[in-house]
């Protein structure tokens, strides 16, 4: 396993899916898993001691004796308290309300549901380790609906922001990296952060998941356009 391969840690409650997990994992030279927990204190000591780059966190969680323990939402804010580093993927069956916005305001980076691909959780692993957020559709569009109202959406883009911070804003709502937006416009990536930094200010978003969905709602990035 290369020295640099992502370091990950299972948390789950059903052993079947963390041993389908890490066997489809190691057919990877790219991430490793270095811890498995099947509850949310489980997943908080592991954190703590072993630090990982992503953290993919179920949310409906038991205790060591099938009780009710901490749930994914509390082991996630509790994972970032211990290893702030430490990104956190929640991979639930959940994409209500009442699931996904505690996750978020909990820390998580990413939100996905487990009928996700594969090859496509590995992709979100790999974002998440660079700071990309992997939002599932359903879940976006949930998220839209928690802008609506904000000052954010009474704002006119096209007068708030510059013509290159609208073309990054485009490039994030169709879910383009750092890297990938430095190549569309021939520019650092340096500089990409900085206009991302800018128009989260403009806009008055607290982070780039915020920003894709702001584009998508607005119409700045099309389906015809990603």
């Amino acid at each position: 396993m290369p020295t640099d391969a992502i370091r990950v840690i299972l948390v789950d409650d059903h052993n079947m899916v963390r041993i389908g997990l890490k066997a489809f994992f190691s057919t990877l030279s790219d991430i490793q898993v270095v811890g498995e927990a099947a509850t949310g204190e489980q997943a908080v000591r592991l954190a703590a001691d072993l630090a990982p780059d992503v953290v993919l966190m179920d949310l409906i969680l038991g205790d060591s004796a099938g009780q009710a323990g901490i749930d994914g939402v509390e082991a996630t804010r509790q994972v970032k308290n211990v290893s702030p580093r430490s990104q956190v993927i929640v991979v639930t069956s959940y994409h209500e309300d009442e699931h996904i916005f505690p996750a978020i305001r909990a820390g998580a980076l990413s939100y996905v549901l487990k009928d996700i691909d594969p090859d496509d959780l590995a992709e979100a692993i790999r974002l998440a380790a660079a700071g990309e957020a992997v939002i599932n559709p359903r879940v976006g569009a949930r998220l839209v609906k928690e802008l609506r109202g904000r000052r954010a959406e009474r704002l006119n883009p096209f007068s708030e922001l510059t013509d290159r911070e609208m073309e990054v804003l485009r490039q994030i709502g169709a879910g383009k990296s750092n890297q990938e937006i430095a190549q569309a416009l021939v520019i650092s990536e340096k500089t990409v952060k900085t206009h991302i930094t800018n128009l989260l200010s403009r806009l008055h978003l607290s982070d780039r998941t915020q920003a894709a969905v702001y584009a998508w709602q607005e119409g700045i990035v099309r389906r015809d356009q990603t």
